[in-house]
């Protein structure tokens, strides 16, 4: 059994300062805007990075009590929300959930997508979702993507090409890798899980902030990407930007795929 990272999902106090800097800074695109989030009160984007998404989800009205809002606040302020991973079969991946007793927020099982969100207090780190496409090319690594819309590949773009790690700062990263690792069922490394074009580090919390999703590592044009963070006063580190309270590293496009 595989599984990939295949989305990232930032939550922000407002959609458009965080679209218009990973559009200006990255050079990345929209690709599809999702109404069903509607029902939860947000609104959002989506941008390809290489086979892999970003997605933004903003709460419509800051006053309203939505989970993105709770988060928002728990966080103290913009930052990582998801870590959104696909796989081959999610049949055993769900009775691996019930083994563990973990619960489930989202449960969604339609003709060509399944999706599953694990609730953050049974995993710890970040909220982590495995879901699963279904028919023609569905797992294929550039294959389609349910919650990307119908023409994501048209959105692609070439300052970046993928996200080749996530960091989540934990309370207990070591308690939280094992739990994440025997929820994945794939072997730990120390604090870090490798999935097939991605690893998950979990570190200790050292921002300030509570527990989340923290920092990226994404492969792209260091130079154009640092020049454009500059101009927006986004750069944080030499080769690290930040965006949407999270700490983007990154990697020049000649390392790891």
């Amino acid at each position: 059994m595989w599984l990939r990272l295949r989305q990232i999902a930032f939550v922000a106090q407002k959609l458009e300062p965080v679209e218009e800097a990973l559009i200006d800074i990255l050079g990345l695109q929209v690709c599809f805007r999702d109404p069903g989030v509607g029902v939860f009160g947000l609104h959002n984007a989506l941008f390809p990075v290489g086979n892999q998404f970003i997605e933004v989800v903003a709460p419509n009205d800051l006053n309203e009590d939505t989970a993105g809002g709770r988060y928002l606040s728990r966080r103290d302020g913009d930052g990582g929300y998801m870590v959104i991973t696909q796989c081959d079969d999610q049949a055993p991946r769900r009775a691996q959930m019930d083994n563990l007793g973990v619960r489930l927020v989202t449960d969604y099982q339609g003709n060509s997508f399944v999706n599953m969100q694990l609730h953050p207090r049974d995993t710890g780190g970040s909220f982590f979702e495995i879901d699963e496409m279904l028919g023609p090319n569905a797992h294929e690594v550039d294959g389609p993507w349910h919650p990307a819309g119908p023409d994501w590949q048209k959105a692609k773009t070439s300052r970046v090409s993928g996200i080749i790690g996530a960091t989540m700062q934990c309370d207990s990263p070591s308690t939280v890798a094992r739990r994440w690792a025997d929820i994945s069922q794939l072997p730990l490394d120390g604090t870090t899980l490798a999935l097939e074009n991605a690893n998950l580090n979990f570190v200790p919390c050292v921002d300030g902030r509570p527990e989340g999703l923290s920092e990226l590592d994404i492969l792209g044009d260091v130079d154009t990407i640092l020049d454009a963070a500059d101009k927006h006063g986004l750069r944080t580190g030499e080769t690290q930007v930040s965006i949407c309270g999270v700490r983007l590293n990154i990697v020049r496009k000649t390392g790891r795929r």
